[in-house]
């Protein structure tokens, strides 16, 4: 089948895609966008995470077939521009809430999520709102510190 979709506000078409591939596939291997990553394959640990129709959801669970002529933004589509990190990207860097970095683009989307719907947001609110993320190395608590960073950072730009 041949895939339209609208992929960080550009029109994107892959050709010869098989419908039930999915679309983390189709991001990764047949556009070149290796910024969701891939672990699990089961919708489990998160990494792979981009807005569909904006709303945040697991890539590796939408069928090829059923995102034709949807809208994506992966982790590259929040930046703000090819030189300028948006500022949850940013305060994830300055809280140190890095480190193998494969976990980090599903946590950057959910933290942008959470961000962008709630201005000072609670320690339990954002470890609720990131639990579908799993990370082996950071212990969580520089990820916290970067949600609420960002968040601060938000409020001080008065948006």
């Amino acid at each position: 089948m041949r895939l339209n979709l609208t992929i960080n506000g550009a029109r994107h078409t892959a050709d010869d895609v098989w419908p039930g591939e999915s679309l983390l596939y189709v991001l990764r291997e047949r556009l070149g966008l290796a910024g969701s990553k891939n672990a699990c394959e089961q919708g489990e640990c998160g990494s792979c995470t981009v807005y569909f129709d904006g709303t945040p959801a697991c890539s590796c669970l939408i069928a090829a077939g059923q995102a034709d002529g949807h809208d994506v933004v992966t982790v590259e589509g929040i930046a703000e521009g090819e030189d300028a990190l948006h500022p949850v990207q940013q305060a994830f860097v300055d809280a140190g809430a890095v480190q193998c970095g494969f976990c980090t683009p599903g946590l950057i989307v959910a933290a942008h999520n959470l961000v962008e719907r709630h201005d000072d947001p609670s320690d339990e609110e954002i470890r609720e709102e990131l639990a579908g993320n799993l990370c082996r190395c950071t212990g969580y608590e520089k990820i916290i510190d970067a949600v609420h960073l960002a968040a601060e950072r938000k409020q001080e730009a008065g948006s």
